[in-house]
């Protein structure tokens, strides 16, 4: 039997992850080299991704920082980062002032990844084939494509989160139309949106936005140090803002005290929650529908073969056809449960939208 494992909370401020978000012009950039300048923090290390403004924010009176070098790749920007996480945990161990990463931005971050997308998509034999009699067709990419795109960013997100050290990152944010359920523009209704993968919010520890029209605005931090009420207190106007402040004086982060956030990546573990009951054990057996589930988890979550794509095509094919009937939508979206998990979501997907245009549902 299994003993339960518990500890202490420390109550401890972790090193933070800040997002400083807004239109353009709005000097996200600014802040962060300006954070640079102060004698509370160490070594500074910049990474431009889309951007180009590293060398030019060098000339702000204090700024003390280095330029992140890399080729534009996702491997050799995640390895570099890797590289200062070791150099950062070195100087925390060491007792010295902390480390700081800034990143600018992240919404090309996140465009990065779905050019990726895009290109591996033109690259499927079945959007070869529709190239090939329209070079100017549309292709959508499956959604297991999305899949190895937001793994890339989750894996990314995981190393700042964690980083033993001061981050800070953009992103570009701005008001756009308010949607309704079925994705129509709501007359005279604004949305704001941030121009990122979109956790990056919740992902950060803190949340600032910046505009050429306000005051700097603390949207919300995760700390009990701040006072801020969600569904209460407003977002506070901060006309002194600064980076410094916000780390040190809000959050109360202490280089002394700071330690990275406990994170735990959870994996799934469904061989064990299928697995049979042992006689002399305690627990109550899984529902039925929960081993099936499983079970099925066990069954799909295979990765995608060769085969599995030309079988794909053919549905895809099938669904597009002018001609598609009911009938064969219906055993298009039923052989699709033999497909990979993401294949099958993506397949009967198609398979539900391409059966509105006949009048009946998939």
């Amino acid at each position: 039997m299994m003993s339960l494992r518990t500890r202490k909370p420390t109550g401890k401020t972790p090193w933070p992850f800040i997002l400083v978000e807004g239109g353009e012009k709005t000097g996200k950039s600014w802040a962060m080299a300006e954070l640079t300048a102060s004698d509370r923090i160490g070594r500074a290390f910049w990474l431009d991704l889309g951007e180009g403004a590293a060398d030019e924010y060098a000339a702000i009176p204090g700024a003390d920082y280095e330029v992140i070098e890399h080729n534009g790749t996702y491997r050799d920007i995640y390895d570099q980062l890797t590289e200062v996480r070791t150099i950062a945990a070195k100087a925390a161990e060491a007792g010295e002032l902390p480390v700081a990463l800034l990143i600018d931005s992240m919404t090309a971050e996140w465009e990065l990844l779905k050019d990726w997308v895009s290109e591996r998509a033109r690259e499927s034999k079945y959007a070869k084939k529709l190239l090939r009699d329209d070079p100017n067709a549309e292709i959508k990419p499956a959604m297991n494509l999305w899949n190895d795109a937001a793994e890339r960013h989750g894996r990314l997100m995981r190393l700042l989160m964690t980083f033993p050290g001061i981050v800070v990152v953009t992103a570009r944010g701005k008001e756009v139309a308010a949607l309704d359920n079925q994705g129509k523009p709501i007359p005279g209704s604004k949305d704001y949106k941030v121009e990122g993968h979109k956790n990056l919010a919740f992902d950060a520890s803190a949340w600032v936005r910046l505009s050429r029209d306000t005051a700097p605005r603390v949207i919300g931090v995760r700390s009990v140090h701040a006072g801020i009420r969600p569904g209460v207190d407003k977002p506070v106007p901060a006309p002194s803002f600064t980076l410094e402040w916000l780390i040190f004086d809000v959050l109360k982060c202490h280089p002394t005290t700071a330690k990275p956030r406990e994170y735990v990546q959870l994996t799934p573990d469904q061989a064990q929650e299928a697995g049979p009951v042992q006689e002399n054990s305690s627990a109550a057996p899984l529902p039925v529908a929960d081993r099936a589930r499983a079970a099925v988890g066990r069954q799909t979550a295979r990765p995608i073969t060769e085969e599995d794509e030309q079988r794909a095509n053919v549905m895809r094919a099938t669904i597009e056809r002018a001609d598609v009937n009911r009938e064969e939508l219906q055993a298009v979206w039923k052989a699709a449960g033999d497909l990979p998990q993401a294949l099958a979501n993506d397949i009967r997907a198609m398979a539900t939208d391409r059966s509105k245009t006949v009048g009946t549902a998939a």
